[in-house]
């Protein structure tokens, strides 16, 4: 069994190397930017909207991991890690800056 991760700075690279295939990271991106919608609709409409948030989000994660990346998700382990990382990874790859953190952690593109 593995060593548990006990600092975020172990975590990361860690989370990026869960994340190795980019088809991965295209489904968490989706997944992502699906909660900042349902998110914008929940706050403006009330109702079920709210429901959409994690669904859309956890949904395409996982479906990622175990369609794709064939790995157990992190969130699984590591939730609040994770989740923080999953905003992380969005806002890089969205403002073009994920590639160093990737080569960083042994991930090509």
């Amino acid at each position: 069994m593995a060593k548990p991760i006990t600092t975020y700075a172990a975590f990361w690279p860690f989370y990026l190397r869960e994340h190795a295939k980019a088809e991965t990271r295209r489904l968490h991106y989706a997944g992502t930017a699906l909660t900042f919608l349902f998110l914008a609709l929940a706050l403006m409409r009330g109702g079920w909207w709210w429901a959409l948030v994690p669904l859309a989000g956890y949904g395409f994660a996982w479906g990622a991991h175990f369609g794709v990346e064939k790995n157990r998700p992190a969130t699984f382990t590591y939730p609040l890690w994770s989740l923080a990382s999953d905003y992380r990874m969005f806002f890089l790859w969205l403002s073009g800056r994920l590639g160093p953190h990737l080569r960083a952690a042994g991930v090509s593109g």
